[in-house]
Parts: structure tokens; C-alpha cells; sequence
């Protein structure tokens, strides 16, 4: 075009920028607004817009806000869509007091938020637990004539339940009836949580007949709510029911449904009808999760029936979903505990190490007690050595944790080694 002596206008210029953002092309995006500039084509709104969202979801949120302020010395206000595009981006790398400051700005400079912009920082500030700023933030919308739909109730209501103020989520959703605003099944299945966690149970199944008289039908994660408050409480009835009653509903049972309902019988010692439940879901040709093979494991390991144990993680490995960290952690765990050769704990170690796993402290300490016992140090040394390369340790800390080793003071190496360790990641048990 510019070979044939035309001029590119800001149609033709914001098209193309918009297409080299879309396929993530920021650079030359740039190189195009630089271009514009050079041919004295002056950018608008909608060409900085463009680019300054794509930076924010690149996270490159310094150089979109330093654009943005460019755009006022040019002439050009920002609007909405630049605002939200800078504050989406702050939220999202947890900038949240930039935001804030940047939400205020925005109100100054006379670009009035939308229910976009609020809804953003309203879930930003309740994943801080800052609820009664999240609450504000709603008052406000209201005052301004902004729209608030479900998705800005729903985020409060999840707020209030993960913080465990339950009676305030209640007057939420009994708020959205008032303001006119539909629950959907989202609201009901947060609530439901939430009261399921509290263990206000018998709220939540009324609740769950109150939404299915609004014509909502409850899903997996409705029943899983319930399901995992009977499993907890070593109700299997009652949780073998809630099974029933799902597929009854038509409402297929997934993975999650049967590791809790398998959590639940090892937790009240029925193994067996576990194990049972386990090669039924198989029967169906479901791949399994670690939920659900990691409780049927440990409680084996609990009675030391090891070799079932790790038969059962082999076929986890072969064919379910590979092992995760709570796998690994109870098989290392119940190797050191089990009272069987010391090697196979060994062999374990450096296997789960070899595949990006740290072992639980406090098992690791079972096994280099015994290392040391059979006169064993030189194995301790290397699986020591392991452990720090795999939890990349500074120089200065491998150096004084060797030092100790080479003097044979082991314990203060493994009470150095595990100092560092719980300082970095304090360990949960999973005993």
C-alpha cells in the first residue's frame, strides 16, 4: 500500500494493530504505532485501547500504564475501556492497591466505572478477605445507578463463605430477591458449601429444595458439598444415599464424587468396600484420580498390609491419572513406618526425588534414624544431597549442612536440613 503511494488511514492503522494483538504480536503492534506517528496519522482511543489491553494480558501492566499516561498528554482521555483494561491488569498480578488508587483516578477524571469495573475489584478485594471494602464497593454501585447482575452477588457470596461468615452471605442472597436479580445455580451451590462446611446440613438440603422450586437443578458440586460433610462425619449412609440419589437425578457422579465417597469408607474402616467401589468405578471406564486411590493406600499402610499398598500406587501409575504429592508422601511415609527393608524406602526416595517430589520431613527423619542405626551414613550422605539439589539450596546452606556431615554430627545436619525446609514450605501431614 505505502510502495503504491497511499496513505494508510486510522481505519486501515487500527485493524492491523488490532490483528497483531490478537496473535500476540506486541512488539510489532508498537512498531505500527510508532509508524502511525512517524506519518503524522494520529492515534485515537480505540488504538490505544487495543494496545494497552493486550499488554495487561501479557503482563506487561507497567508499559500499558505509562501508554495509558501518554494518552493525556496527546490530547486523548482515557475512557472505560482503558481504565478497566489497566485495573483488570493490576488484579491480576496482584497489584490491588495500584488499582484501588487507579479506580479513584478514574472516578476523578470523570470516566464513570461499569458493572466491569466493579465486579473486578470486588473479587480482587474479597480473595484478600477484605469483605467490608468488597461491600462498599456494592453500596457504591447502587448509589451510581450501575448494574450489579449475579456475578456480583455470587462473588460476594463465595467471599463471605471462604471467610467463613456465613449469616452475611445469607443476607446476600436473600438481597438478590429484593434488588431483583435471578439466583442462579452458581448462588445456590456456594451457599450450600458454605453451610455444608459450618455443618449446618440441614440448611443446606433446604436450601437445595428451595432452588429446585425456583426450576434449578442441582449438579455434581451441589451433591459434593453434601457428600463430602457426610463422609467427614463418618455418615456412610447417608453419603451412599446422596450417590443414589444423584444418579437417580441423572446427574453422573465424577471422580471427585467417588474419592470422597472412598475417603469416607477407609476414614470408617471399610476398606474392603472401598477397594470394591474403586474396581466398580473402573468397571465403567473411568480413569481415576489420585483422591481417589491415595486414602484406599494409606489406610492399607496403616495396617500394614504393604505390599497391597504399593501394588495399588503401581496400578495407580499404569492407569489412572499419574500420582501427585499427597501419593508420594503417603507411600514414602508408610514405607518408613512398615517396619519392611530399609531399601525399599531407599529405592522409593530417590524415585519420587527423581520425579520432582520432596519428601515429608519428618518421614525423611525416620529413614536417616535408621540409615544411621545400621551404620548406614553414606547412603544418608547421598539421599541428603538429593533432597538439597531437588530443594535448591543456597551454596552457603549445602555447605554448612555437609560440613556437619562430614564431621558426623548428623543430627545437627538433619535438624539444619529441616529448619530450611519448613521455613521454605511448611509441610501439612498427611498422616
Amino acid at each position: 500500500m505505502l510502495n503504491e503511494g497511499f496513505d494508510p488511514d486510522i481505519f486501515t492503522y487500527n485493524t492491523l494493530m488490532s490483528g497483531l494483538c490478537k496473535s500476540g504480536e506486541v512488539e510489532e503492534a508498537i512498531e505500527v504505532l510508532n509508524h502511525m506517528v512517524a506519518r503524522n496519522c494520529s492515534p485515537n482511543t480505540i488504538t490505544y485501547n487495543t494496545l494497552i489491553n493486550t499488554m495487561c494480558k501479557e503482563n506487561r501492566v507497567e508499559e500499558a500504564i505509562e501508554l495509558a499516561r501518554a494518552l493525556t498528554s496527546k490530547g486523548i482521555l482515557p475512557d472505560v475501556c482503558t481504565f478497566n483494561s489497566l485495573i483488570q491488569g493490576l488484579c491480576l498480578t496482584r497489584n490491588y492497591r495500584i488499582a484501588i488508587e487507579l479506580f479513584e483516578e478514574m472516578k476523578r477524571k470523570g470516566s464513570q466505572p461499569d458493572e466491569f469495573t466493579y465486579n473486578m475489584l470486588i473479587d480482587s478485594l474479597c480473595s484478600k478477605g477484605r469483605l467490608d471494602e468488597a461491600m462498599n464497593l456494592l453500596k457504591e454501585m447502587e448509589s451510581s445507578g450501575c448494574a450489579r447482575s449475579v456475578v456480583t452477588y455470587n462473588t460476594l457470596i463465595d467471599g463471605f463463605c471462604k471467610n467463613q461468615r456465613i449469616e452475611e452471605a445469607e443476607e446476600i442472597f436473600d438481597e438478590m430477591e429484593i434488588q431483583g436479580v435471578s439466583r442462579n445455580l452458581v448462588t445456590y451451590n456456594t451457599l450450600i458449601d458454605g453451610l455444608c462446611k459450618i455443618k449446618r446440613v440441614e440448611e443446606a438440603a433446604q436450601l437445595m429444595d428451595q432452588m429446585l422450586m425456583e426450576g434449578l437443578k442441582p449438579d455434581k458440586f451441589t451433591y459434593n458439598s453434601l457428600l463430602t460433610f457426610f463422609c467427614k462425619v463418618g455418615d456412610i449412609k447417608q453419603a451412599a444415599d446422596i450417590v443414589q440419589t444423584m444418579n437417580s437425578n441423572g446427574c453422573e457422579p465424577d471422580t471427585v464424587t467417588y474419592g470422597t465417597l472412598i475417603g469416607g469408607l477407609c476414614k470408617a474402616g471399610r476398606i474392603e468396600v472401598a477397594t470394591q467401589l474403586l474396581r466398580t468405578i473402573q468397571m465403567k471406564g473411568m480413569v481415576l484420580a489420585p483422591q481417589a486411590y491415595n486414602p484406599i493406600i494409606q489406610a492399607l499402610f496403616k495396617r500394614k498390609r504393604n505390599k497391597e499398598a504399593m501394588r495399588l500406587f503401581r496400578e495407580m501409575e499404569e492407569k489412572g491419572d499419574p500420582p501427585d504429592t499427597v501419593s508420594y508422601k503417603i507411600v514414602f511415609r508408610g514405607l518408613c513406618l512398615g517396619g519392611g527393608p530399609i531399601g525399599e524406602a531407599v529405592d522409593f526416595l530417590v524415585e519420587m526425588v527423581e520425579k520432582g517430589f520432596l519428601p515429608e520431613f519428618s518421614s525423611f527423619m525416620m529413614l536417616a534414624e535408621g540409615l544411621c542405626a545400621l551404620s548406614m551414613e553414606d547412603t544418608l550422605g547421598k539421599l541428603v544431597d538429593m533432597v538439597m539439589k531437588m530443594a535448591k539450596l543456597s551454596n552457603d546452606e549445602v555447605s554448612m549442612i555437609r560440613g556437619f556431615l562430614k564431621i558426623r554430627k548428623f543430627h545437627d545436619a538433619l535438624a539444619t536440613l529441616g529448619r530450611i525446609l519448613k521455613r521454605r514450605n511448611p509441610q501439612k501431614t498427611y498422616w
